[in-house]
């Protein structure tokens, strides 16, 4: 045996070993050197196993890992006796207890229980599983783990509410619970910060907070980093945020955080990265934050900031400013403090501003510079001159209004590879050959000459991105034949003419993927031999001859307003890749393949509007399909429309009007969840329409024209009690409907004061039923009423009879409604004149009597709103009224608030001509003038030009058929009166 101070001196020493290991380490799990590790403990062996086996490997439980994933897990050896040698396993080198377990990123998939042997390691002080598969909620049993100092259960697919039992980790330095799949309760996120009082590190991204920041936060006064984004945080942004000292890093994007910034962030003077991007933040920015010396990057893109960006220039650290989407004004300061400013910047965005003036020359001399987009403001003045040795290799000055020629020192630009001018007043002659490293060149929309046919020498061989829409060209540009890395290509609206040529087809044969020439006087295309050919735009041009097929892996094809001619081949179907099918307005006929229908599983749009095909509708709609919008207007298809329609569960759009379709109501389309437009006008369509199924609702419809058929019976009441889609109390978002690519936009032909107008674009705020000109009968149903939604109501040209109902007074955001030329008997009800929207109103050629309302927009309505109508009398007529012989006068109507409705309209007038150019523009605004200002047409439509203007059946053009008709009225009038 051993003397006792032998042992002691060993046991002092082994010790005294142990502090210097630990002293000498950053971690507070450094082991022993291996002249002094212990094997793990058996207890902690036992419980690493069974927590092992409760996951299964799976690779795509990781898939989302920002490293490389691997099955951790798998070293880990039951016959192997320390576990401490285990991948992702640490231990204290004196007890021989696990204090650290990393298993981020190793593929684990399975569920973590309340009694999980994970809580039986009570020693664990860090703790990471994310980017794992653990599908089930965090286990209040966390709260236990005492030790705890670093946790991170991040994208580990953790659902539910975050427990309170967390706040009990006290020794808690850092917390990652970033998840889109969790939780966090108001009051248990105020008691986490109010206890965790020792975090440096809080990572919430993406949990779903949806409260205010609470006060207690000042408690985390160690706080380095802080991450909140994408919680829905409400409310402004506490003065007490300026208490963090500590920070460096605070990340409050994506949020709903609104009012002005305080000015105690500018107290935050170590902190290095800030993002208060995509919030509701406004006010100016305080100039206090040009105290923030250390930052590295500030990032308040899509916000509502204002005044001026002169305070940014100050932060001499800065590496990256995002200050887009914003409102920022005034000019760039064109002199600074320093002598050299910001010279670690690299990228700079200040695109979708309302920035003015110069650009100041200093911009382009900054030494670190690499990314520059001042896109989408006013700035003017010519380009200044690069500096040449400037790193740039972004550059986007597009959607100013500056002038003057490229720069030529912009040859100079080694690193230059991405150039946007478009929208721009530029002039001169652009010589490629300057510009041969660019691989993105946009020069849309600009007064710039192209040396097109250049010399041979001239090639751009790195070129994928080449964009010179609306330049005014008449050739391809010849240096575009060297260009085989050709990805994208528009050339639209231009004045190419001819046929393309030959060589074009070799220009990124094995690369080009989007090609657009629409909008041009090209005449033919003979082949289409792009291997990877993903959208082709021949819009508008003058093609003609057979429709050329599509290659096999084409996505998205448009040919329309051509001159095509003959049928559609059948080998079009082998291009089973098709997502868009556009060959509206061309001269195509005969017989649509039966494979039309179902081809490609991927087709979303079919537009073959305003051709010759004939026949029946062999079209045969496999089941399931992705289509979401068919149009088959405007040709000469027979017979019944296809039952194989119910297979279309995600279609949004059917339109068959102005074909020669024999069928009854397609009643069994209401079993379509999405369907919002049904159209199905100008046909012969016939028989009565209403149903009791309560199967057949037309859940989402919000357009319906049955216009010009020979539909009898009385009007659907049932219809308009379920026509939820028409009753919404809300407003939605306005948007054009269209496919999720934003390519295709759906049109319409609607019917306005006997003119059909086209909306070239249908927003999702646009709902309108049209049942005119068929031989419904009866009353109207009080249920119309109900659909407050509605915009445009037209039940003109029927045999309808009773009275106008009081509920019509309820449809507050209506515009146009024309319930002309039927029997309809009674007053105008005066709830009507609280129709403030109210802006197309036809009640003529009726059996109506009394006298009209006066108010609001009753108004501005002329005489020919009442014609027809007998029994009527007051403004705006000439006829007296019996209980008062003098003439009523219309009231004195308020000046300053008609002027500014009328130069309202006409300015919208303005900006659509300013689209369709300004000659079309100026006869519009001009007919407008004429006609009235029918606010309809501005706010849901971009217009073109009436294609037909249709009579009404009942109105005639010389003397002898008025007093013909007014004897016809007055014997109808007193026919519905006996009745």
């Amino acid at each position: 045996m051993e003397p006792l101070g032998t042992w002691l001196f060993q046991f002092l020493l082994c010790l005294l070993q142990y502090q210097v290991a630990a002293a000498s380490s950053s971690s507070p799990l450094s082991s022993f050197a291996s002249s002094a590790h212990l094997l793990c403990r058996h207890d902690q062996r036992s419980a690493l196993l069974q927590f092992k086996h409760v996951f299964t490997i799976d690779s795509a439980a990781s898939f989302e890992c920002y490293e490389e994933s691997y099955p951790k897990t798998l070293s880990w050896d039951e016959n192997a006796t320390d576990c401490c040698d285990w991948n992702g396993v640490t231990c204290d080198g004196l007890t021989g207890r696990v204090v650290g377990l990393d298993l981020s990123c190793s593929q684990l998939y399975g569920t973590i229980h309340p009694n999980s042997s994970l809580f039986q390691l009570s020693h664990l002080q860090r703790l990471n599983l994310a980017h794992n598969f653990i599908n089930s909620s965090i286990p209040y049993a966390f709260g236990n783990l005492a030790s705890l100092t670093h946790l991170n259960l991040s994208f580990s697919a953790f659902s539910g509410s975050i427990p309170s039992e967390l706040s009990l980790l006290s020794k808690s330095i850092s917390l990652d619970l970033s998840s889109f799949r969790l939780k966090l309760e108001r009051l248990h996120f105020e008691i986490l910060v109010k206890n965790l009082t020792q975090l440096q590190e809080l990572f919430l991204y993406g949990v779903s907070i949806s409260s205010y920041l609470p006060d207690s936060l000042t408690n985390l006064t160690s706080l380095t980093a802080l991450d909140l984004s994408s919680t829905g945080l409400l409310g402004n942004l506490p003065d007490s945020i300026g208490y963090l000292k500590s920070l460096n890093y605070l990340n409050l994007a994506m949020c709903k955080l609104r009012g002005s910034i305080p000015k105690s962030l500018g107290n935050l003077t170590q902190i290095h990265e800030l993002d208060l991007s995509e919030n509701g933040f406004s006010g100016e920015v305080p100039s206090t934050l040009s105290n923030l010396k250390q930052l590295t990057q500030l990032i308040f893109y899509s916000n509502n900031f204002e005044g001026s960006i002169s305070a940014f220039v100050e932060l001499p650290m800065l590496k990256h400013l995002d200050l887009q989407d914003n409102n920022f004004s005034g000019g760039f300061p064109l002199w600074v403090v320093n002598s050299k400013p910001l010279v670690y910047l690299q990228e700079f965005s200040l695109s979708h501003n309302s920035l003015s003036g110069v650009i100041p020359p200093w911009l382009f001399t900054l030494p670190s510079l690499e990314y520059l987009d001042l896109s989408s403001n006013r700035l003017t003045s010519q380009i200044p001159e690069f500096q040449h040795d400037l790193p740039l290799d972004s550059l986007d000055l597009s959607d100013n209004k500056l002038r003057g020629p490229i720069p030529k020192s912009i040859s100079t630009l080694a690193n230059l590879t991405k150039l946007f001018l478009a929208s721009n007043d530029l002039s001169g002659v652009v010589d490629m050959q300057t510009l041969k490293n660019v691989e993105y060149l946009d020069l849309s929309n600009t007064n710039l000459s192209m040396l097109a046919r250049s010399s041979v020498n001239t090639t751009i061989p790195n070129l994928r991105v080449f964009y010179l829409s609306s330049c005014n060209i008449e050739v391809f540009p010849d240096f575009l034949r060297t260009s085989e890395n050709l990805e994208k290509l528009d050339l639209s609206n231009n004045r190419i003419h001819g046929q393309i040529p030959n060589w074009v087809g070799f220009i990124g044969k094995a690369s080009l993927w989007y090609l657009n020439l629409s909008h041009n006087f090209l005449t033919d295309i003979k082949q289409l031999p792009w291997e990877k050919l993903d959208t082709l735009d021949l819009r508008s041009n003058l093609l003609q001859g057979q429709l050329p097929i599509p290659p096999p892996l084409m996505r998205n094809f448009f040919i329309s307003n051509n001159s095509l001619s003959g049928e559609i081949p059948s080998l079009i179907c082998n291009a089973s890749s098709l997502n868009i099918l556009d060959l509206s307005h061309n001269k195509l006929s005969g017989a649509v393949p039966q494979c039309l229908g179902n081809f490609s599983s991927f087709l979303t749009v079919l537009n073959l509007r305003s051709n010759g095909f004939k026949g029946t509708l062999p079209l045969a709609f496999a089941k399931p399909n992705t289509l979401r919008s068919l149009d088959l207007s405007g040709n000469q298809f027979e017979g019944p429309l296809p039952r194989s329609l119910t297979n279309c569960r995600s279609l949004e759009v059917l339109n068959v009007g102005n074909n020669k379709i024999n069928d009854t109501f397609p009643y069994w389309l209401g079993t379509l969840p999405e369907l919002q437009v049904l159209v199905v006008r100008s046909n012969r369509f016939h028989g009565p329409i209403n149903t009791m199924m309560s199967e057949f609702s037309f859940p989402k419809v919000r357009i319906l024209d049955l216009s010009y058929n020979e539909f009898i019976g009385h009007l659907p009441g049932w219809y308009f009690e379920n026509f939820r889609a028409m009753k919404n109390n809300t407003k939605p978002d306005e948007q054009y409907m269209s496919d999720t690519s934003g390519y295709y936009h759906d049109s319409l032909i609607v019917t306005m004061k006997g003119s059909e107008i086209e909306l070239v674009r249908i927003l999702t705020i646009f709902t309108t039923i049209d049942l005119s000109s068929n031989n419904f009968s009866g009353e109207i149903p009080n249920a119309v009423g109900k659909l407050n939604s509605l915009i445009v109501l037209n039940f003109s040209h029927n045999n309808l009879m009773g009275h106008i109902p009081e509920s019509v007074g309820d449809l507050t955001r209506i515009e146009s409604l024309d319930l002309s030329s039927n029997h309809l008997t009674g007053r105008i009800p005066s709830q009507l004149t609280s129709l403030t929207f109210l802006v197309v109103l036809n009640l003529s050629w009726n059996c109506l009597h009394g006298p009209i309302p006066h108010g609001r927009q009753f108004n501005t309505f002329d005489s020919s709103s009442y014609a027809g109508n007998i029994g009527l009398c007051g403004f705006p007529l000439s006829k007296y009224c019996e209980d008062n012989r003098t003439k009523v006068q219309p009231p004195v109507l308020q000046q300053e608030e008609d002027d500014s409705n009328f130069d309202e309209f006409t300015w919208k007038i303005v900006v659509i001509g300013y689209g369709c150019g300004m000659t079309l523009g100026l006869f519009l605004g001009s007919l407008m003038l004429l006609i009235g200002r029918p606010k309809f047409f501005v706010r849901f439509a971009e217009i073109q030009m009436p294609k037909k203007v249709t009579r009404s059946r009942r109105m005639v053009g010389d003397t002898t058929d008025s007093i013909h008709v007014f004897y016809e009225l007055e014997t109808n009038c007193f026919q519905v009166a006996t009745k």
